[in-house]
Protein backbone atom coordinates (compact mmCIF):
# COMPACT_ATOMS: atom_id res chain seq x y z
CA UNK A 1 0.00 0.00 0.00
CA UNK A 2 1.34 3.40 -1.24
CA UNK A 3 1.70 6.59 0.94
CA UNK A 4 -0.83 8.21 -1.63
CA UNK A 5 -3.05 5.41 -1.02
CA UNK A 6 -3.05 5.95 2.35
CA UNK A 7 -3.47 9.47 2.54
CA UNK A 8 -6.88 8.54 -0.06
CA UNK A 9 -8.22 5.86 1.74
CA UNK A 10 -8.29 8.17 4.88
CA UNK A 11 -10.55 10.73 3.10
CA UNK A 12 -12.74 7.93 1.91
CA UNK A 13 -13.54 6.65 5.18
CA UNK A 14 -16.74 7.53 7.00
CA UNK A 15 -15.15 8.61 10.29
CA UNK A 16 -12.75 11.42 10.07
CA UNK A 17 -9.25 12.59 11.32
CA UNK A 18 -6.71 14.97 12.70
CA UNK A 19 -3.99 15.99 10.54
CA UNK A 20 -1.76 18.62 12.77
CA UNK A 21 0.77 20.65 10.92
CA UNK A 22 4.35 20.63 10.87
CA UNK A 23 7.11 23.37 9.82
CA UNK A 24 10.44 21.39 10.06
CA UNK A 25 11.65 17.85 10.46
CA UNK A 26 11.70 17.78 14.05
CA UNK A 27 8.14 19.26 14.54
CA UNK A 28 7.11 16.65 11.91
CA UNK A 29 8.68 13.81 13.45
CA UNK A 30 7.54 14.42 17.26
CA UNK A 31 3.60 14.78 15.34
CA UNK A 32 4.06 11.85 13.66
CA UNK A 33 4.94 9.95 16.74
CA UNK A 34 2.28 11.17 18.36
CA UNK A 35 0.45 8.43 16.32
CA UNK A 36 -1.64 10.90 14.10
CA UNK A 37 -2.22 8.98 10.82
CA UNK A 38 -0.96 12.24 8.64
CA UNK A 39 0.45 15.61 8.90
CA UNK A 40 0.37 18.60 6.94
CA UNK A 41 2.93 21.27 6.13
CA UNK A 42 2.28 25.35 7.18
CA UNK A 43 3.68 27.79 5.11
CA UNK A 44 2.83 30.30 8.08
CA UNK A 45 5.06 27.88 10.33
CA UNK A 46 7.64 27.64 7.74
CA UNK A 47 8.29 31.38 7.26
CA UNK A 48 7.86 31.71 10.78
CA UNK A 49 10.75 29.28 11.04
CA UNK A 50 13.07 31.18 8.53
CA UNK A 51 12.94 34.11 10.24
CA UNK A 52 10.33 35.90 7.76
CA UNK A 53 6.70 36.81 7.65
CA UNK A 54 3.52 35.28 5.93
CA UNK A 55 2.29 36.77 2.77
CA UNK A 56 3.90 40.22 4.14
CA UNK A 57 5.74 41.22 1.01
CA UNK A 58 4.07 44.35 -0.21
CA UNK A 59 1.85 42.36 -2.92
CA UNK A 60 0.24 39.76 -0.41
CA UNK A 61 2.76 37.35 -2.42
CA UNK A 62 4.14 35.05 -0.14
CA UNK A 63 7.79 35.81 1.74
CA UNK A 64 8.62 32.45 1.08
CA UNK A 65 9.65 31.27 -2.62
CA UNK A 66 8.65 28.07 -3.87
CA UNK A 67 12.16 26.36 -4.15
CA UNK A 68 12.68 27.06 0.08
CA UNK A 69 9.16 26.05 0.76
CA UNK A 70 9.74 22.96 -1.52
CA UNK A 71 13.71 22.41 -0.11
CA UNK A 72 11.31 22.16 3.57
CA UNK A 73 8.81 20.55 2.17
CA UNK A 74 10.93 17.38 1.31
CA UNK A 75 12.62 17.60 4.98
CA UNK A 76 9.34 17.46 6.50
CA UNK A 77 8.48 14.19 4.17
CA UNK A 78 11.65 12.34 4.40
CA UNK A 79 11.37 12.73 8.12
CA UNK A 80 7.35 11.97 9.03
CA UNK A 81 7.09 8.30 7.93
CA UNK A 82 3.10 9.07 7.92
CA UNK A 83 1.74 10.34 4.60
CA UNK A 84 2.27 14.78 4.11
CA UNK A 85 -0.35 17.22 2.78
CA UNK A 86 1.28 20.08 1.54
CA UNK A 87 0.21 24.19 2.18
CA UNK A 88 0.78 25.21 -1.61
CA UNK A 89 -0.22 28.67 -1.25
CA UNK A 90 -2.02 30.07 -4.50
CA UNK A 91 0.37 28.03 -6.71
CA UNK A 92 2.52 30.31 -6.97
CA UNK A 93 1.26 32.01 -9.35
CA UNK A 94 -2.19 33.29 -10.77
CA UNK A 95 -2.40 30.94 -14.26
CA UNK A 96 -3.10 27.51 -14.73
CA UNK A 97 0.12 26.58 -15.86
CA UNK A 98 2.07 27.83 -12.65
CA UNK A 99 -0.30 25.84 -10.19
CA UNK A 100 0.61 22.67 -12.80
CA UNK A 101 3.96 23.65 -12.04
CA UNK A 102 3.46 23.71 -8.60
CA UNK A 103 1.74 19.98 -8.66
CA UNK A 104 4.35 18.53 -10.35
CA UNK A 105 7.21 19.19 -8.30
CA UNK A 106 5.23 17.57 -5.53
CA UNK A 107 6.02 14.16 -6.68
CA UNK A 108 9.65 14.88 -6.12
CA UNK A 109 8.78 16.07 -2.80
CA UNK A 110 6.86 13.12 -1.51
CA UNK A 111 3.69 15.00 -0.60
CA UNK A 112 0.24 12.46 -0.64
CA UNK A 113 -1.64 15.62 -1.45
CA UNK A 114 -1.86 19.53 -0.95
CA UNK A 115 -3.91 22.45 -0.89
CA UNK A 116 -4.49 25.53 -3.56
CA UNK A 117 -6.13 28.44 -2.39
CA UNK A 118 -8.01 30.85 -4.78
CA UNK A 119 -6.36 34.05 -2.77
CA UNK A 120 -3.94 35.91 -4.39
CA UNK A 121 -3.11 37.51 -0.88
CA UNK A 122 -5.79 40.55 -1.92
CA UNK A 123 -8.45 39.53 -3.25
CA UNK A 124 -10.36 36.15 -4.73
CA UNK A 125 -9.27 34.99 -8.07
CA UNK A 126 -12.64 34.96 -10.60
CA UNK A 127 -14.69 32.52 -10.10
CA UNK A 128 -13.63 30.89 -13.79
CA UNK A 129 -10.29 31.31 -13.40
CA UNK A 130 -10.18 29.48 -9.90
CA UNK A 131 -11.88 27.03 -11.85
CA UNK A 132 -9.72 26.58 -14.81
CA UNK A 133 -6.79 26.48 -11.92
CA UNK A 134 -8.15 23.39 -9.89
CA UNK A 135 -8.73 21.31 -13.47
CA UNK A 136 -5.11 22.23 -14.12
CA UNK A 137 -3.87 21.10 -10.72
CA UNK A 138 -5.94 17.84 -10.99
CA UNK A 139 -4.65 17.44 -14.59
CA UNK A 140 -0.87 17.66 -13.39
CA UNK A 141 -1.55 15.63 -10.09
CA UNK A 142 -2.82 12.37 -11.75
CA UNK A 143 -4.91 10.01 -9.82
CA UNK A 144 -2.71 8.97 -6.54
CA UNK A 145 -2.31 12.75 -5.38
CA UNK A 146 -5.62 13.95 -3.62
CA UNK A 147 -6.02 17.44 -4.26
CA UNK A 148 -7.50 20.20 -1.90
CA UNK A 149 -9.58 23.80 -2.76
CA UNK A 150 -9.31 25.99 -0.48
CA UNK A 151 -11.45 29.23 -1.13
CA UNK A 152 -11.05 31.93 1.57
CA UNK A 153 -13.84 34.16 1.16
CA UNK A 154 -14.36 33.60 4.94
CA UNK A 155 -11.25 34.67 5.79
CA UNK A 156 -11.39 38.47 4.08
CA UNK A 157 -12.03 41.53 6.25
CA UNK A 158 -15.46 41.95 4.33
CA UNK A 159 -16.32 37.75 4.37
CA UNK A 160 -18.18 36.71 1.62
CA UNK A 161 -21.74 34.87 2.53
CA UNK A 162 -21.24 31.86 3.25
CA UNK A 163 -23.80 30.60 0.16
CA UNK A 164 -20.99 32.09 -1.89
CA UNK A 165 -18.21 29.80 -0.64
CA UNK A 166 -20.10 27.05 -1.13
CA UNK A 167 -20.79 27.48 -4.17
CA UNK A 168 -17.27 27.70 -5.34
CA UNK A 169 -16.06 24.61 -3.20
CA UNK A 170 -18.80 22.76 -5.17
CA UNK A 171 -17.29 24.46 -8.69
CA UNK A 172 -13.58 23.22 -7.40
CA UNK A 173 -15.17 19.78 -6.65
CA UNK A 174 -16.67 19.27 -9.94
CA UNK A 175 -13.26 20.56 -11.94
CA UNK A 176 -11.46 17.73 -9.94
CA UNK A 177 -11.15 18.78 -5.70
CA UNK A 178 -10.77 15.52 -3.77
CA UNK A 179 -11.53 17.77 -0.66
CA UNK A 180 -12.71 20.85 -0.25
CA UNK A 181 -11.40 23.79 2.55
CA UNK A 182 -13.00 26.84 3.73
CA UNK A 183 -10.69 28.52 6.68
CA UNK A 184 -12.67 31.31 8.67
CA UNK A 185 -15.51 29.20 9.74
CA UNK A 186 -16.09 29.07 13.37
CA UNK A 187 -19.16 28.08 14.19
CA UNK A 188 -20.40 24.80 14.43
CA UNK A 189 -23.82 25.37 12.88
CA UNK A 190 -22.30 27.07 9.76
CA UNK A 191 -19.74 23.76 9.51
CA UNK A 192 -22.89 21.71 9.43
CA UNK A 193 -23.69 23.87 6.66
CA UNK A 194 -20.57 23.29 4.97
CA UNK A 195 -20.90 19.45 5.66
CA UNK A 196 -24.22 19.13 4.37
CA UNK A 197 -24.17 21.41 1.50
CA UNK A 198 -20.67 20.76 0.14
CA UNK A 199 -20.51 17.82 -2.08
CA UNK A 200 -16.95 16.19 -0.97
CA UNK A 201 -14.92 15.83 2.40
CA UNK A 202 -14.32 19.21 4.30
CA UNK A 203 -11.13 19.78 5.83
CA UNK A 204 -11.72 22.34 8.63
CA UNK A 205 -9.16 24.55 10.60
CA UNK A 206 -8.90 25.31 14.22
CA UNK A 207 -7.06 27.24 15.76
CA UNK A 208 -7.39 30.74 13.86
CA UNK A 209 -8.23 33.46 16.40
CA UNK A 210 -10.35 32.59 19.58
CA UNK A 211 -12.63 29.41 19.22
CA UNK A 212 -14.18 26.61 21.58
CA UNK A 213 -14.41 24.54 18.70
CA UNK A 214 -12.84 20.45 19.75
CA UNK A 215 -11.90 17.78 17.07
CA UNK A 216 -14.50 16.00 19.02
CA UNK A 217 -17.45 18.31 17.74
CA UNK A 218 -15.91 18.51 14.64
CA UNK A 219 -16.05 14.56 13.56
CA UNK A 220 -19.15 14.68 15.10
CA UNK A 221 -20.41 17.20 13.03
CA UNK A 222 -19.30 15.06 9.92
CA UNK A 223 -16.00 16.93 8.99
CA UNK A 224 -13.41 15.03 7.18
CA UNK A 225 -10.82 16.20 8.28
CA UNK A 226 -9.19 18.84 10.96
CA UNK A 227 -6.06 20.84 10.49
CA UNK A 228 -4.72 23.57 12.65
CA UNK A 229 -2.70 25.83 10.39
CA UNK A 230 0.36 27.59 11.97
CA UNK A 231 -1.21 27.25 15.22
CA UNK A 232 1.21 24.50 17.09
CA UNK A 233 4.23 26.76 14.95
CA UNK A 234 2.85 30.21 16.72
CA UNK A 235 2.28 28.12 20.06
CA UNK A 236 6.12 27.15 19.90
CA UNK A 237 7.27 30.84 19.09
CA UNK A 238 5.24 32.26 22.37
CA UNK A 239 6.82 29.45 24.76
CA UNK A 240 10.49 30.79 23.39
CA UNK A 241 9.48 34.46 24.14
CA UNK A 242 8.07 33.76 27.27
CA UNK A 243 10.97 31.83 28.54
CA UNK A 244 13.03 34.48 27.25
CA UNK A 245 10.99 37.11 29.53
CA UNK A 246 11.37 34.84 32.42
CA UNK A 247 15.48 34.78 31.92
CA UNK A 248 15.29 38.36 31.19
CA UNK A 249 13.30 39.69 33.89
CA UNK A 250 13.18 37.03 37.05
CA UNK A 251 16.38 35.31 35.52
CA UNK A 252 15.05 31.76 36.55
CA UNK A 253 14.75 28.66 34.27
CA UNK A 254 11.21 27.37 35.45
CA UNK A 255 10.82 26.99 31.60
CA UNK A 256 13.59 24.21 31.41
CA UNK A 257 11.21 21.71 33.96
CA UNK A 258 9.42 20.40 30.75
CA UNK A 259 11.57 20.18 28.19
CA UNK A 260 11.97 16.77 26.17
CA UNK A 261 15.21 14.94 27.93
CA UNK A 262 18.39 14.86 25.31
CA UNK A 263 18.42 10.79 25.06
CA UNK A 264 15.32 10.47 24.31
CA UNK A 265 15.62 12.91 21.40
CA UNK A 266 17.73 11.38 20.13
CA UNK A 267 16.50 8.02 20.26
CA UNK A 268 13.25 9.70 18.77
CA UNK A 269 15.48 11.30 15.64
CA UNK A 270 17.19 8.17 14.90
CA UNK A 271 14.72 5.67 14.72
CA UNK A 272 13.24 8.36 11.91
CA UNK A 273 16.67 9.37 10.34
CA UNK A 274 15.93 8.20 6.93
CA UNK A 275 18.25 4.85 5.65
CA UNK A 276 22.12 5.31 5.31
CA UNK A 277 22.15 8.76 6.45
CA UNK A 278 25.37 9.72 8.91
CA UNK A 279 26.99 13.03 10.15
CA UNK A 280 30.39 11.82 8.55
CA UNK A 281 31.10 13.58 5.87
Amino acid sequence: MTVMTTFRELHNATTGFVMPNAWDAGSAVLLAEAGFPAIATTSAGIAFSLGKGDHTLPDGAPSVSRDQMFERVQQITEASGVPVNGDLEDGYGAEPEAVADTIRLTRGAGLAGGNIEDYDGRALYAEALSVERIAAAREAAGPGFVLTARTDGQLLQTPTVLADSIHRANLYREAGADCLYVPGVNDLDAIATLVKEIDGPLNVVIGLGSSSLTTHDLLAAGVTRISLGGSIARAALAFIRAAAQELQTEGTITFAANQVPQGELNALFARHASPGESGRA
